[in-house]
């Protein structure tokens, strides 16, 4: 088995507040859109109500929840800040566009 190439995401979640449902649905929501640019997602059980997510071993988010789109574009900012979102960058026709 070879070792992953891609960045590696950690999501640490408090297993007293029964988050676990959540931590792996945000890990299989970057899962689905970014496949094998990760290298890793890993859920890591914790306690006292954390909710912390890094980017190879940098926080992108701590406390909270995020919403999944800033998650992604988080993870994408990383990852390739060039890459398309699709519909997730799109703002509402009276805010304008992301797009030039």
């Amino acid at each position: 088995m070879s070792k992953a190439s891609g960045p590696r995401i950690a999501i640490r979640y408090c297993t007293q507040c029964q988050w676990l449902l959540r931590a792996a649905w945000m890990a299989q929501e970057l899962l689905s859109t970014f496949g094998t640019d990760l290298g890793e997602v890993s859920l890591q059980p914790g306690t006292g109500g954390v909710f912390a997510i890094t980017y190879d071993g940098k926080v992108i988010w701590d406390g909270g929840f995020p919403d999944v789109k800033q998650l992604k574009q988080r993870v994408r900012d990383h990852l390739d800040p060039d890459r398309d979102l699709g519909h997730l960058d799109r703002l509402p026709i009276d805010q304008g566009d992301r797009t030039p």
